[in-house]
């Protein structure tokens, strides 16, 4: 039925994993299709032709086309996993889904972009982001949002309800963290988790802290580490690096101490010299990285600084206009 070259794979039933190339390191994203009706998109990656092609390659392997999609189901608002969900709205008529919390956070965040760049752009730069990057910021989340069609109508899933997919019933998941709406969905009976990008086998998931963001992205995910590794699923579709792989309790608790580690470093490195965030983010990750890659790079020292600042671990000043941690 499928082409060999074709990177689409059977997860379990008429659930199948497509791997679509994005430009990104990643280099692919998993979009999920369920031909046991309603047809059923899972995340529709970014709005590129190589993407286009990807899914419309991957449906004609199964007989389908754009119009046959019926329902879009979307783990979380980042770009390569929300970026195609109102074309495929507009070519179907599909319903497209999100978590009622994602949607009041991160989806309202690509219609009100042009309203909310500008404190995007002070958030990073009350945090010590040089000029010489901030003054690429805007160029490149321009360059971003033209990939990113947002659906017109996007209807709420709510954690805890149960939703028809592959002829089973799945369990609705908050999965908070890396977005703060990430969705997740548990079938119980095949011990099987679609975990978007909750957990990662080969790296781990950004957790950053944006102007838009919940106050505390670390805390939520730490909290979602602790889930899954109670879950304990045999096997997780996930969204890169798949599209399956198994040991997740185990991967959980790994994330769990390579954050806790990261937490002693940053609280160790403020007492001994205080520093922005910024500052922080060149001891945390000292390698040669890309613009966008430093901007990363700094929301997830961010993350880990507040988190320490929360729980009265750190402190933080205002200094000559940005915020400084020290002990």
């Amino acid at each position: 039925m499928t082409a060999p070259d074709l990177p689409l794979t059977r997860v379990s039933g008429t659930l199948h994993a497509l791997q679509v190339p994005i430009p990104y390191p990643m280099k692919t994203v998993t979009v999920l299709i369920d031909t046991g009706g309603p047809l059923t998109l899972i995340d529709t990656a970014l709005d590129t032709p190589e993407a286009r092609a990807a899914i419309e390659n991957g449906l004609a392997a199964l007989g389908l086309h754009w119009p046959d999609v019926e329902r879009v189901i979307i783990t979380h608002h980042h770009p390569d996993h929300y970026g195609l969900a109102g074309v495929v709205e507009e070519r179907s008529g599909a319903t497209v889904q999100m978590l009622d919390v994602e949607i009041g956070r991160g989806e309202r965040y690509w219609h009100l972009w042009e309203e909310w760049l500008p404190g995007h752009t002070k958030h990073m730069q009350d945090h010590g982001l040089p000029r010489e990057l901030l003054e690429t910021l805007e160029a490149e989340s321009r360059r971003t949002r033209a990939r990113v069609q947002p659906a017109n109508r996007v209807q709420p899933l709510r954690e805890g309800q149960m939703l028809p997919l592959a002829g089973a019933q799945w369990e609705v998941l908050w999965l908070p963290g890396h977005a703060d709406g990430h969705l997740g969905l548990w079938n119980e009976e095949e011990s099987l988790l679609i975990a978007g990008d909750a957990i990662l086998p080969r790296i781990s998931p950004n957790v950053g802290l944006y102007a838009y963001t919940r106050p505390d992205p670390l805390g939520d995910y730490l909290q979602t580490l602790g889930k899954l590794e109670a879950l304990n699923p045999a096997r997780a579709v996930v969204g890169h690096h798949g599209p399956v792989m198994e040991g997740v309790q185990a991967r959980a608790r790994q994330l769990r101490d390579h954050h806790h580690e990261r937490l002693d470093f940053i609280r160790a490195e403020a007492a001994r010299q205080p520093r922005t965030a910024y500052d922080l983010s060149l001891a945390m990750f000292p390698r040669d990285l890309n613009t966008a890659g430093r901007r990363f790079a700094l929301a997830e020292t961010l993350a880990h600084a507040e988190h320490l600042h929360l729980l009265g671990q750190l402190a933080r000043t205002w200094q000559n206009e940005t915020w400084v941690y020290h002990d």
